[in-house]
Formats: structure tokens, sequence, C-alpha cells
């Protein structure tokens, strides 16, 4: 499915779009890398097989312009898009009350505002060839809300809007979109910024979603890639990311205490 298809990963330096850069390499596809630190991505580049036809890109996804001029540049180098895997993400610790605007405003922009820039930028190119497929990634907290991850639930609730319109929006174009709930996976993530005004509460929460981040970067990989090539809409992979489906789904109004009671807090 992925031989002489070209793919552009975001946040491909590190983590999750690492893992799927070496796995698509290792099907044969084009990549067009990109993510916010170069010397991450020379990192991801090295691990690739032998021959992988790649190209580098630094970019800042948060960045409106960025982000349109680096379509036109992969559609330039490689004459075609066939996937783009909106992945690049970043996070914070804090409650509502301790959080900062600006901390706010630096992981809605990445996480939600990139999402949405990669794929106005990418979908046209798509349209007007009929084919392509545009993937988002979400989170768990695209599924459920926990106490200190109000920016990060937020960004990951409305990746999850804008891929559920868009499986109503592109039936009949030849274009599909999939929506990626990754559970507890151990990627740099885990290592957050530390928030500004952070108190014991926020470090109790830190310490019991790492203990939640078991599932590899590598097994994501794979589990994503494996609903790719099966044509799935929604992907729920890694560690909770099926239980808490279920949970959001019979208790609406009350997960909550059951989040909290698994988290210990």
């Amino acid at each position: 499915m992925f031989s002489n298809l070209v793919v552009a990963i975001t946040g491909a330096g590190s983590g999750i779009g690492r893992a799927l850069a070496i796995e698509l390499a290792r099907r044969g596809a084009r990549l067009a890398l990109s993510d916010v630190s170069e010397q991450s991505l020379a990192k991801t580049v090295e691990l690739l097989p032998v021959a992988t036809s790649s190209r580098s890109y630094l970019l800042d996804v948060s960045s409106r312009d960025a982000m349109f001029r680096h379509a036109d540049e992969v559609a330039s180098d490689f004459g075609q898009v066939d996937f783009v895997i909106n992945n690049a993400g970043t996070s914070v610790l804090a409650s509502v009350e301790h959080a900062t605007i600006e901390e706010f405003e630096k992981v809605i922009g990445i996480n939600l505002w990139g999402v949405i820039y990669g794929t106005k930028a990418f979908l046209p190119k798509m349209l007007a060839r009929r084919q392509g497929c545009i993937v988002n990634i979400s989170s768990v907290f695209g599924l459920v809300a926990t106490p200190c991850s109000a920016a990060y639930t937020i960004s990951k609730f409305g990746v999850r809007g804008l891929t559920e319109t868009l499986w109503q929006e592109l039936e009949g174009t030849g274009v599909r979109a999939v929506l990626v709930h990754p559970g507890g996976i151990n990627t740099n993530i885990s290592n957050v910024p530390k928030a500004e005004h952070e108190t014991d509460f926020e470090r109790r929460l830190l310490d019991a979603n790492k203990r939640q981040m078991t599932t590899t970067p590598e097994q994501c990989a794979r589990e994503i890639v494996a609903g790719l090539l099966r044509g799935d809409k929604r992907l729920l992979v890694g560690n909770g990311a099926r239980s808490l489906q279920w949970i959001a789904r019979l208790f609406p109004d009350s997960y909550g205490a059951l989040v909290r009671r698994k988290l210990g807090v």
C-alpha cells in the first residue's frame, strides 16, 4: 500500500512521528519529514533504512505561513502528497487555575492550530487529485478529560471534532480522513515542560500520568499502520485507549471519578 507513496509527517523528530517514519520507510514510502528540532530530525533520518527516499524540513506547525509554505515545498519536491500525518504535539500539566494564558496558547497553537493548518494546506492538493489521506493524531484525552490537562484536552477534542467533520464532508471525494487516539505512549511528551505555577497537585498528576505510559512508540506506529491498511476511520492504539473510550460512552457524566481512581489522585 505504501510503496512509492509520499507521506508527510510532522513532529518526526521523536516519539510516534519518528517511529512512523521508520515503519513506513520499511514499507517503501517516500518521506517528507518535518520537526521544530533540526538535531532530532537528523537523528530520525539516520535511523531510516538504507536507500529510503526522504527529505527533511525545519517546521513550526503553529505558524500558518510556515505550514502553507511547507505543503507547497513538499508538493514541489515530491510531485504529489498521498498521506499527511499531523502528528506534532506538546503539552503542559497545569490546572485551569494555575495554567497561564501563554501556556494555553502554546499548546493549542501546536496541537490544534497545527493540525488545522496542516489539513487546510494539504487538503486542496489531495482533492484536486481525488485521492489522499489526512491522518490527524488526537489522544485518549480527545475522548475523556482529566485533571491538569485542560489545554491539552481542549486541543485534542478539537482535533477529534475537525476529523469527524471531515468524515462527512469528504464522502465521494476520493480523499479520506483518519482519527488516531493514542493511549499511554512512552514518548517525549511525558517529559512535558514544567508549568510556570506548578504545585504538588500538578506533580502528583505528572507522576500518575507517567505510570500509564507503557506502550512503546514502535508498537503504536505498527498499530497505526495496521489500521491504515484496514481502512479504519478511528484508531484506538496504546495502553488504555479502548477502555477509556468505553468508559466515556457508558458513563459520560461520571467517568471522571473512575479516571481519578485509576490515576490514584
